[in-house]
């Protein structure tokens, strides 16, 4: 085997092992006609050891010939070159997760959010065959999944204008992949699933979702597609989709064999409890709010390694402001979802941007700007602690935790109707500072609540534990391997 084959096997080897690590992200996707009240639902999270806040990014306008810097650099799994490409004249108003490091690439990064347009958007890994890992450029250029999650929620004014803006990003600017990627995007009609793959041959496929339909991408998947997909409404994809698995050989048309994404283009790998929980929801439909908080939930995807929880209900004639995003400020196993709302004018300090777990933080000292903010309470580490010690005996802790963070979610949810009526009158009257500043009063309101039930929880758990258990020495390495599957909060 020459050097160069010996240098890009080791290098497929290396990012599929990244990819394998980065493999928990997931997304979950409920069609209408399986909701109680006609909504479309997309839920999930996504996997990152890294610091992640809360942000509410508002509406901008851009002057002409503005750009924005998208790719990867040299730091990242699969080396790149950033590069500039063009800005729109006006961008949206946004509510996301931010986070701090995933493989290098540069900060801030988003798996997606949701936009005033009542855009939902979902990122979680989806791996490419070792072959396109192989043959990625060095350097790629080109948007990375970061920048196409931020792009959509900047522009999109529906699922389908999502997948059209990734796709034109892909066809006209390349893409800078980790290893493989994928999409969820939904509004209050439907949703759109989009695949993008490793090799720089701007290789992608999307695909619609219909109103009766249950998906998880854990990873993502896309399935069979018909061989003349660009002729089909439901489908989209780069020119060259079908004809360079022919060219490579991965692909034979007169096999009669269909043409299979996931087998031709990936590693195929069905993750538990993908299937399992498709076929639970569907069985439960019509689904509610709190079904779809409790999936999210779920202790068999919810743990250690995940970033937060996310959950979108998208209704039809909605107004902009009141656009609802639940999220969780860590993994949502032990900590509570509260409604953030588009029309906010603010997010507290406490679930925004803090130090801890924050890369290269180590190597500063604080500025002045940021000592109040640091000073505050960061919510990520509370409910991260509360993890811990729950986790540790779940049998014994988790259904209190599980059941107090329920109600207080529950007491939210009825509180919604009359929220939204509310702040619709004064919208309708024509005072929206006044409905904003009761939006954001309440939102503000309910999140210091959280954090007096997670240190009551918290304070209850590790005084039990102290007086009945003890706190062991930990034995053997801090964090042994990059092992997601470590702390679970199940026996």
């Amino acid at each position: 085997m020459s050097g160069t084959r010996a240098a890009a096997r080791c290098l497929a080897a290396l990012a599929l092992l990244a990819a394998g690590e980065a493999g928990a992200s997931y997304g979950i996707y409920v069609g209408r006609d399986l909701t109680e009240d006609g909504s479309v639902m997309l839920g999930g999270s996504g996997d990152e050891v890294s610091s992640h806040w809360l942000v509410l990014v508002p509406a901008a306008e851009h002057p002409e010939g503005a750009t924005i810097t998208v790719g990867v650099d040299a730091s990242a799994n699969l080396p790149g070159e950033l590069g500039e490409i063009p800005q729109v004249r006006r961008t949206a108003r946004y509510l996301s997760m931010n986070y701090s490091e995933f493989e290098g690439f540069p900060p801030p990064l988003t798996n997606g959010g949701l936009n005033e347009h009542g855009v939902a958007a979902r990122d979680i890994w989806s791996d490419s065959r070792p072959e396109l890992v192989a043959m990625t450029p060095r350097p790629q250029r080109g948007p990375n999944y970061s920048d196409l999650s931020r792009i959509v929620m900047e522009r999109a004014q529906s699922a389908e204008e999502a997948v059209t803006i990734v796709g034109e990003l892909i066809d006209r600017h390349g893409y800078s992949s980790y290893g493989g990627n994928s999409h969820m995007f939904a509004d209050a009609r439907e949703g759109w699933v989009l695949l993008d793959f490793a090799g720089g041959q701007g290789l992608w496929i999307a695909r619609r979702l219909g109103p009766d339909e249950v998906v998880m991408f854990y990873p993502g998947y896309m399935g069979e597609i018909p061989l003349d997909f660009q002729e089909h409404p439901d489908y989209r994809g780069s020119a060259n989709f079908i004809d360079f698995a022919i060219s490579q050989g991965w692909y034979d048309p007169d096999s009669g064999e269909a043409f299979d994404v996931n087998a031709v283009y990936g590693t195929p790998e069905v993750r538990y409890p993908r299937r399992e929980m498709e076929a639970e929801l569907r069985a439960a439909a019509p689904l509610g709010l709190r079904e779809m908080l409790d999936a999210v939930r779920d202790p068999r995807v919810s743990k250690d390694a995940t970033g937060y929880g996310q959950v979108a209900q998208l209704r039809e004639g909605v107004r902009p402001g009141l656009r609802t995003l639940w999220v969780a400020p860590t993994g949502s196993v032990t900590a509570p979802f509260l409604p953030w709302r588009i029309g906010m004018q603010g997010i507290p300090p406490e679930y925004g941007r803090h130090r801890y777990l924050t890369k290269g933080e180590s190597r500063t000292f604080l500025t002045r700007d940021w000592q109040i903010r640091e000073a505050t309470q960061f919510a990520g580490r509370l409910f991260k602690r509360l993890m811990y010690y729950t986790c540790d005996r779940p049998a014994e802790f988790l259904p209190e935790v599980t059941r107090a963070l329920t109600a207080f979610e529950d007491r939210m949810i009825d509180e919604q109707a009359t929220l939204e009526a509310t702040a619709g009158t004064l919208y309708g009257a024509g005072e929206p500072a006044l409905a904003e500043a009761l939006l954001t009063r309440y939102g503000h309101e309910r999140a210091a609540e959280a954090l007096a039930v997670g240190e009551d929880l918290l304070a209850s758990i590790e005084t039990r534990t102290r007086l009945q258990y003890g706190l062991r020495e930990p034995t053997g390495d801090e964090t042994g391997r990059l092992d997601y599957q470590m702390i679970r909060c199940v026996e």
